[in-house]
């Protein structure tokens, strides 16, 4: 199947990105490298293009009843400007994929979803919206995002927009002018743990906000960041990505997304989750520090301390901050207590690390 395009895609190949196959879009994965790129947005500011995502409109008056019956988080508490975490689940316990609500206005919500999941997302979506009759829209094809993170951001992006960017609070958004462009999405936030905006954008607009993002944050040392630090990026801060932490098997309670599962209003399984719940869940997601030498990845077995399976790994990575390896994983109820020795099985060697509270990083020290 040939591979899809972002709108900019001759533009990274220009500035010498390493191009990779990614949830079938062709996508760069690095410029300068993992290192510089992470560094960069951990101290200055960096921009990524992730306009491989998916945006899907619901609009209508059944528009929030439909959001309500996918959603696991209560879309009741959004108003203009708000946005929220949520993720969709299906009818076997599992989990569809995660995703962001905006709350565009009253009775128009933007459902922003991961890219590999796009199709997948829409049917499913789709299939729930029988009998409500809620309008839909797929826009993915339309639209670019740049994520544009660390702590130099703001400041970067307040060149371009009238829109007060202190005023966007964590979670919230602006729809306003930026960079030449009107109606563009200045959204507070991302994926990284330094902050900074996600910007939604018109195609046609793309080259010229990009342009325009890279000449702003010249003075601070933006470098254009690719999907590799990207990857290690969430992972110190211990954000789920689909596909390794999540998937439509994984139970979201045990993947430590109670806090988006709100049982005040019905939802698809909501009933089972509710009783899974009341039962206690017999394992958990946790993240770990490797205390000797050795990279945990994806699929490596997790040991007590009598050699006893107790897990896996699910992402796993050698930290830039910290320079040494980190990952998540899920493993039993009993080990998951914060500084419980583990052990990951790396090739033939079993590798001592410990459980850690998440942020597996601390940026405030």
């Amino acid at each position: 199947m040939e591979l899809k395009k972002i709108a900019l895609n001759d533009k990274h190949i220009s500035l010498g990105a390493k191009m990779v196959p990614f949830a079938g879009y062709n996508m760069p994965v690095s410029y300068a490298g993992l290192l510089e790129e992470h560094k960069t947005v951990r101290e200055k500011v960096g921009i990524f293009d992730v306009s491989h995502m998916g945006e899907f409109l619901v609009t209508g008056p059944k528009a929030l009843d439909l959001v309500q019956k996918v959603s696991s988080n209560d879309a009741t508490k959004l108003v203009e400007g708000k946005a929220q975490y949520a993720y969709l689940p299906n009818d076997t316990g599992g989990i569809v994929d995660d995703l962001l609500i905006y709350c565009i206005r009253e009775n128009e919500y933007l459902l922003v979803v991961n890219a590999s999941n796009i199709e997948k997302d829409w049917e499913w979506i789709k299939l729930q919206n029988e009998g409500i009759g809620a309008e839909m829209k797929n826009i993915s094809d339309n639209f670019s995002l740049f994520a544009v993170q660390g702590p130099k951001a703001t400041e970067t992006l307040q060149k371009l927009t009238s829109v007060d960017l202190s005023e966007i609070k964590f979670y919230t958004f602006k729809v306003g002018d930026f960079a030449g462009a009107e109606h563009v999405i200045l959204s507070a936030t991302g994926y990284t743990g330094s902050g900074g905006f996600e910007i939604y954008l018109h195609n046609e607009h793309a080259e010229m906000i990009w342009d325009k993002i890279m000449e702003a944050g010249e003075e601070f040392g933006i470098q254009p960041i690719g999907l590799g630090a990207r990857d290690t990026l969430r992972m110190e801060m211990g954000f789920c990505l689909y596909g390794n932490d999540i998937d439509d098997t994984t139970s979201p309670l045990e993947a430590g997304l109670g806090w988006v599962t709100k049982f005040t209003k019905p939802f698809v399984n909501s009933e089972n989750l509710l009783a899974a719940k009341e039962a206690g869940v017999k394992r958990k997601l946790v993240g770990f520090h490797m205390i000797d030498r050795g990279i945990p990845r994806q699929g490596y077995e997790i040991f007590d301390v009598d050699d006893n399976p107790i897990g896996i790994v699910t992402s796993g990575t050698q930290s830039p901050m910290l320079g040494h390896g980190i990952g998540m994983g899920y493993v039993n109820i009993d080990h998951a207590k914060p500084e419980t020795e583990i052990f990951i099985g790396v090739r033939k060697n079993k590798v001592k690390a410990q459980v850690k509270k998440l942020p597996l990083v601390d940026l405030k020290k």
